[in-house]
């Protein structure tokens, strides 16, 4: 699944057990939509991981989204982990308290990064 725009890029790759979310440019009142659609229409899997480290912003609107899609991943038992945050994302998610609601994994190095779980991937393309 991929949902693209000159703002927001959402990489959606589904596996077994879990779906992995890519997120890359700006969430904003003009592009929350776009990224809350990508969410929605996840298959639902245990864990649903977001890699923000190609996130230049996140809102309010986008923090509003994120809680949201935790409430909705944690009702259907599974878990939502936001995995290496830029820096401007990380200090968003401190201030809101976001940090303390759901795990944020933070990769240290590029080969920890290179190391990460491959996934199965199913593309669709989803209107912008």
């Amino acid at each position: 699944m991929e949902e693209h725009s000159d703002r927001l890029d959402v990489q959606v790759s589904v596996g077994d057990q879990m779906v992995l979310v890519r997120v890359a440019g700006e969430i904003d009142i003009a592009t929350v939509a776009a990224f809350r659609s990508a969410l929605w229409s996840a298959p639902a899997r245990p864990v649903l991981q977001l890699e923000l480290s190609g996130l230049r912003l996140l809102s309010a609107a986008g923090v509003r989204t994120l809680l949201a899609a935790h409430l909705r991943v944690r009702a259907c038992g599974g878990e939502l982990v936001l995995v290496d945050p830029s820096p401007v994302v990380a200090r968003v998610l401190r201030v809101s308290g976001l940090h303390r609601v759901m795990p944020i994994l933070e990769l240290t190095s590029p080969i920890e990064a290179k190391a990460r779980p491959v996934v199965a991937t199913t593309d669709l393309q989803l209107a912008a």
